[in-house]
This record gives structure tokens, C-alpha cells and sequence, in this order.
């Protein structure tokens, strides 16, 4: 009896640690829906050609910059296991190889640029969406040194469970984003009107902002003393190796991952204006659902870093179990906001829905939406499963499996959406099978147990 209940007190305590982690990050990453959403919903404002534009060079520019996201981004897992092994500096020289390679990085996003505008012309989107999804898209590039350095930091105080001040950044780099590009977009008090633009330019505001945020706290005389990051920025080429053993494959994940869903998506648009729309307010809803996980992902990831840097297997394991139950707790309300919320979240994007366009958006998208609540799950599981796994360093087995499973969906899509001409609602039914099969092929994976033997540390 005593044994029951010293075990169940240690899981309430397992649960409240990995709680504070992971709840900071929900918020933090769902500050980035918020800024993501009102962006789309102010360009709404403009007129329903504007919704797709937002989305294609949006998600097109987090396409280019994923590699170096992925790279940089990693340093929280090895941040995490030299915490966990109680190595402070190096802490924080990991974190100054990821700044290194933010700014070699950034070059060659710039050069790359211009040659997303013939992808969209390739896929057969119309001179209109072109025009504006390009120019949202080059403005988000030119400031994307500031994503870049934001996901370092970020990376490092994750990887040490700070997860609040990330928060707090993020916060306060919403109530940044969002007024700036009502005043861009509208052009109200003394701001041009700028549309599109207008949004990247805000958008860049607020990364701008949170990133200041994090290197000032990073360098406050607390980190200075405990992890002497005021000291630790020369080069550490062994160190810069490990970053790049590990973290290119998670890079190269999220760049091939994200680019054959961002061809999923191009291809969808360019079936006609209307499913275009339907596309795309579904997604900005998907992603209420999926970026908030994200975070619960990037504390998955700290939390089994630390365990496993510290030796503890059974500690990494029972933590990953944790993540999910929580993971699929928050699933399971969007699955329900998803099938009886649909009417109205989608008149939100379309609250007139008179013409004979909007009326097959809005009929549309409704069934598109109640059938992404079958996903949710699936997203939830493999996201958990894929940040343990990263956190203990399976990341070239995540790489070449995930990769894989991206491209047969892009490829068959392709036949589905090109070749053979299917509905739009079987098209998303095959896509929202293969996000299912992929959440059981992450779990397979993780409950097979080879990332125990792996060793960063």
C-alpha cells in the first residue's frame, strides 16, 4: 500500500516538472498561432484572394528557413543532456555554435530566394497569387536572421527547462506583432498601407523583439555567473561537429518534411480559387491544433535530454509517456472544437458569405475541417514520440523515416490532384491517412527502444 502511494505521488511529481516545462511552450508557441491567425484574418479584411497568398508565402518561407531552424534548433536537446550530465559551460558554448551557424545560414537563404518565385509559377498558381505570395515572402526571408538567432536562444533556455522567459519573449513579441500589422496592413495613423507586406513587416517586428528579449536575459549577470555565457562565444569545433551530426538530420527532417507539405499545399491551390481558400482557412485552423504541441514537442525533447544526460532511461521513458497523455488531452478538445465549432469558425474567415464563391468555400471548408479532427491524435503522437526521440538522439533514423513517408504523400498527391483529377474531401482523406500512419510508425519506433543505447553526452 505504501509502495502504491509513494508511486503515485512520484508520478503527480513527474507530471507537475514536466508541466512546467512543456506549459510555457504550449503558451509560447501558441502565441505564433495567434500572430500566424490575425495575420490572415486582417488580410482576410482585404478581400478572399488575400487568404491564400498569406498562407502559400508564408508557409513557403518557413519551407527555405526550416534547414537552419532544424540545425540551430537541436542545440536544446544537446543543451538539455549537458545540463542533465551538470556541465554549465558548455551550455552555453552549444549555444554559440548555433548563433555561428545563424549567421552563416542567412547568406544562403537570401541567395535561394528568388528561386521560389518560378516554384510558384511551376505549379500553375495565377499571375495574381504569385504577385502577392512572393512579396510576402521575400520580406519574411530578408528578415529571417532574426528567426534564426530567436530559435538559438530559445533553443538553450529550453534546453536548461527556462522555459518561461522563451514564454515571456514570445508574449511580449505578440503584443508586438499584432498592433503593427493592423497599423501596416490598413495603413491607420501615420503608417502606409502596405497589405501583405505590411504583415511580414510585423511579423518580423515581433521575431525582432523576442529576440532581443532572450540575449538580454541570456547575458544578465545570473547566466553570466552560472553558465559564464558572457565568455563562451569562441568556436568550438568538436563541439560545432556534434551540432551538426545531430542536428543536420533534424534539419534536413524539417526542410524535406515541410517542403513535400508545402507541395501538397501548392499543388491544393492551385485546383482552383475557391479550394484554395477552403485549403487554407482549414490550415490556419490546424494550426491551433498543431503549433501549440510543437511546444509540448520542444519540452519533450528537454526533459528526455536531461534524463538522458543524467543516465536515467527509465526517467526518459516514463516522461514520454507523460507527454502524451497530455498531448492528447489537448487533442481530443480540438477534435471536438473541429466537428461542432466548423459553421462558425469558418465564417469567421468569410462573414459574408453571399456570392456563389464564397458559399463553396464556406461548404467546403466545414467538411474539410470536421474531417482534420480525425488527425489530431495522430499529429499529437507523432510529435511527442518524434521530440523523445530527437531529445535522445535518434535523430538519422527520424530523418530517413519520415522523409520517406513526406514524399510518397507528395508524389501520390501529385497523381491524385494532376493526373487522375480526384475530389478535394478524397484528397485531404488521403492526407489525413497518412498523418495517422505516421503517428503508428513514430511509436513503433520509439517503443522498439534503440534510442536508449544512443550517447550524446
Amino acid at each position: 500500500m505504501m509502495e502504491n502511494k509513494a508511486t503515485a505521488l512520484k508520478t503527480k511529481s513527474d507530471l507537475a516538472f514536466l508541466l512546467s516545462i512543456s506549459f510555457p511552450m504550449i503558451i509560447s508557441q501558441g502565441t505564433d498561432t495567434v500572430m500566424l491567425f490575425v495575420d490572415r484574418l486582417f488580410l482576410s479584411r482585404l478581400g478572399t484572394e488575400y487568404i491564400a497568398p498569406a498562407m502559400s508565402g508564408g508557409l513557403t518561407s518557413f519551407v527555405i528557413i526550416s534547414l537552419f531552424l532544424g540545425i540551430t534548433g537541436y542545440v536544446n536537446a544537446i543543451v538539455a543532456q549537458y545540463y542533465g550530465a551538470n556541465l554549465r559551460t558548455r551550455c552555453s558554448s552549444a549555444l554559440a555554435q548555433a548563433v555561428y551557424l545563424s549567421f552563416a545560414g542567412y547568406p544562403v537563404l537570401i541567395f535561394a530566394s528568388p528561386l521560389v518565385k518560378h516554384l510558384f509559377i511551376v505549379v500553375g498558381h495565377t499571375d495574381s497569387q504569385v504577385l502577392l505570395e512572393y512579396s510576402y515572402f521575400s520580406v519574411l526571408i530578408f528578415g529571417s536572421l532574426f528567426s534564426l538567432l530567436r530559435n538559438s536562444l530559445a533553443g538553450f533556455f529550453i534546453g536548461i527547462g527556462k522555459t518561461r522567459i522563451v514564454m515571456t519573449a514570445s508574449i511580449i513579441g505578440m503584443c508586438v506583432n499584432i498592433p503593427l500589422n493592423y497599423l501596416l496592413i490598413f495603413g491607420k495613423l501615420f503608417f502606409p498601407r502596405l497589405e501583405i507586406i505590411g504583415a511580414a513587416i510585423g511579423t518580423i517586428g515581433g521575431n525582432i523583439v523576442s529576440a532581443g528579449i532572450l540575449i538580454v536575459v541570456y547575458l544578465s549577470r545570473h547566466y553570466r555567473h552560472c553558465f559564464k555565457t558572457s565568455r563562451n562565444w569562441k568556436p568550438d569545433i568538436p563541439l560545432l561537429k556534434k551540432l551538426l551530426y545531430y542536428g543536420f538530420p533534424s534539419g534536413i527532417e524539417g526542410f524535406l518534411n515541410v517542403f513535400a507539405f508545402n507541395l501538397f499545399l501548392q499543388l491544393f491551390h492551385s485546383v482552383s480559387e475557391d479550394v484554395a481558400a477552403a485549403v487554407t482557412i482549414t490550415f490556419n485552423y490546424d494550426m491551433v491544433a498543431f503549433i501549440p504541441m510543437v511546444g509540448l514537442n520542444m519540452a519533450t525533447t528537454s526533459v528526455v535530454g536531461r534524463h538522458m544526460g543524467a543516465g536515467d532511461i527509465k526517467g526518459a521513458e516514463k516522461a514520454t509517456w507523460l507527454a502524451l497523455r497530455v498531448a492528447w488531452v489537448y487533442a481530443g478538445s480540438m477534435m471536438l472544437l473541429f466537428v461542432f465549432g466548423a459553421p462558425f469558425l469558418v465564417r469567421v474567415f468569410l462573414p459574408e458569405a453571399a456570392s456563389a464563391f464564397q458559399g463553396n468555400v464556406v461548404s467546403l471548408a466545414e467538411v474539410m475541417l470536421r474531417l482534420a479532427a480525425f488527425y489530431t491524435l495522430a499529429d499529437a503522437t507523432q510529435l511527442v514520440t518524434s521530440g523523445a526521440l530527437k531529445g535522445a538522439g535518434d535523430t538519422h533514423w527520424i530523418m530517413r523515416a519520415t522523409v520517406t513517408a513526406h514524399w510518397i504523400m507528395a508524389v501520390i498527391s501529385f497523381f491524385m490532384i494532376k493526373v487522375f483529377s480526384f475530389q478535394p474531401v478524397v484528397i485531404w482523406i488521403f492526407f489525413i491517412f497518412f498523418v495517422i500512419s505516421l503517428g503508428c510508425l513514430l511509436v513503433v519506433r520509439f517503443r522498439g527502444g534503440t534510442w536508449k543505447r544512443i550517447r550524446l553526452v
